[in-house]
């Protein structure tokens, strides 16, 4: 790997430390979370699962870190931006092995395997980062919610996500959300 290369790469995943999220840009959240942030806390919600057999936290952390790593090129790209999945899917794996091709065979290989067991959800791991994807926008919509005082205000995001949770322990985590969520709307609807 050369050093150019190197800073390529890194300024391709620097444009994910900025790049904001598009399904709170459209509803106007001051201060979207970006890219990086989400996959950020998806990764570190590998410390949180209880050892699960069958299950490779390890390899949960890297595909979370990789799973929406495209993005550097092709952007966040959401249903509502007027692009097939099929589009979608394959700008996404042209653009991860442009990416890919800037690391070392080794990386690259990994990288790219990552990827795809992602969006094949052909793994249990795929599978539990999935939900992880899912719980992080729950998660973060009921913080956009919290912190400007508008409970139920983005209910789109948890109606979208309801039923489609696979991992037991994510599920757990789910019904904490939202149950929190459910006693603090009815609360602020009893004032």
């Amino acid at each position: 790997m050369s050093s150019l290369s190197l800073l390529e790469f890194c300024k391709l995943i620097g444009k994910l430390k900025h790049l904001k999220r598009t399904g709170w840009v459209l509803r106007d959240i001051i201060e979207p979370e970006t890219v990086a942030s989400h996959m950020y806390r998806m990764a570190l919600l590998t410390f949180a699962l209880k050892p699960e057999e069958g299950i490779d936290q390890v390899k949960c952390m890297k595909m979370s870190l990789v799973h929406d790593l495209a993005e550097s090129i092709v952007g966040d790209i959401t249903p509502h931006c007027g692009v097939t999945e099929d589009d979608k899917h394959e700008r996404e794996k042209k653009a991860i092995h442009d990416i890919a091709e800037l690391l070392p065979e080794v990386s690259r290989e990994e990288i790219i395997k990552l990827f795809m067991e992602y969006e094949s959800q052909s793994t249990l791991e795929a599978k539990l980062v999935k939900d992880f994807d899912k719980f992080d926008m729950i998660m973060q919509a009921y913080e956009y919610e919290t912190s400007k005082c508008e409970l139920g205000k983005l209910e789109e995001f948890f109606t979208s996500t309801r039923g489609k949770f696979t991992n037991e322990q994510v599920k757990e985590w789910v019904k904490a959300l939202e149950d929190e969520r459910n006693e603090n709307i009815k609360k602020l609807n009893t004032q």
